[in-house]
């Protein structure tokens, strides 16, 4: 018989991967009008990459931790490419290019240990590790900013609002259970900040 901790890995899995395909097919059918939404694309690909390919930990399996985290990355997936622009492309490029970077060298830094629930799979002070405790998020929250400048609706303004609300309870919810690790203890008084300063 599966165990838990086995089913919910496996389930994230699969949850990912039937998200992210209707959210490609979409900004795929944006590039003639819109390139830069490809960095969008990427930062989400990359989500699915080191989901598919993460080595095993110890992961919560409480149904709250659960449902922020997939709330969290679920819903960026649900945006659209839209008309209204607020900003040239050039400039909304090249927010999403510097989120791109720090969700990319994040990424590399945590390599095979990257999950949607919060899991301990070691603890990582290197890259952008060593400035906040969690510079993934900060890169999403600046790639999605850049891509609500370039393709700016309501509906994509209210998605992106549920989703940074739900990342802000996933970050809070990946502290508890890391705390409980005396290294983590340790890297919080090394590293105050968990995303700005302030937070």
């Amino acid at each position: 018989m599966m165990s838990k901790d086995l089913l919910i890995d496996y389930s994230e899995r699969v949850f990912i991967l039937l998200l992210v395909a209707p959210f490609m097919i979409a900004i795929s059918r944006s590039l003639p009008e819109n390139p830069y939404s490809i960095l969008v694309a990427f930062s989400e690909a990359l989500v699915v990459l080191f989901i598919l390919i993460r080595k095993p930990g110890a992961i919560s399996t409480r149904p709250y931790p659960l449902a922020v985290a997939l709330l969290g990355t679920a819903l960026p997936l649900l945006v659209r490419p839209a008309d209204l622009a607020f900003v040239p492309a050039t400039v909304s490029g090249g927010i999403m290019s510097l989120g791109l970077i720090i969700n990319i060298s994040s990424k590399l830094a945590l390599n095979r240990s990257f999950g949607l629930v919060a899991a301990n799979r070691g603890i990582k002070r290197g890259g952008p590790y060593r400035f906040v405790r969690h510079p993934m998020y900060l890169g999403y929250f600046v790639t999605q900013i850049g891509f609500l400048l370039s393709s700016f609706s309501l509906t994509n303004l209210a998605i992106y609002s549920a989703a940074w609300f739900f990342q802000i309870l996933r970050i809070i919810e990946e502290e508890k259970f890391l705390s409980q690790d005396p290294d983590y203890r340790a890297f919080m008084e090394q590293v105050p900040r968990r995303v700005l300063p302030g937070f």
